[in-house]
């Protein structure tokens, strides 16, 4: 039996992931880029706490939209704040998490 070295539970019994979804400060917001394009920002994402690829193609399947994952930040295409958010609370981030 594997133990988890952060937080002394067993693999199948560790909080460490659900914890430091709680814990995060995710800014959710709205950037233009060139040819007047609006691209939705999510900011704050731990990169070691969670699985950002994973997260990004939930993100781009739910939403149907393209998107990419630089200097830490997940970029989609078009507007979609709410859609993001709704998604992220889905995915096990807390309300209070989002600035």
């Amino acid at each position: 039996m594997e133990i988890c070295p952060v937080c002394g539970l067993p693999k199948d019994m560790c909080v460490c992931g659900a914890i430091s979804k709680t814990s995060q400060k995710i800014k959710v917001f709205t950037r233009k880029v060139s040819f007047k394009k609006v691209v939705t920002v999510i900011s704050g994402l731990d990169p070691k706490a969670n699985d950002v690829k994973a997260l990004l193609k939930t993100l781009k399947t739910s939403i149907a939209c393209g998107g990419t994952y630089k200097d830490n930040e997940i970029e989609l295409q078009g507007d979609h704040v709410e859609k993001v958010k709704e998604i992220l609370m889905k995915n096990g981030f807390d309300a209070s998490s989002f600035e």
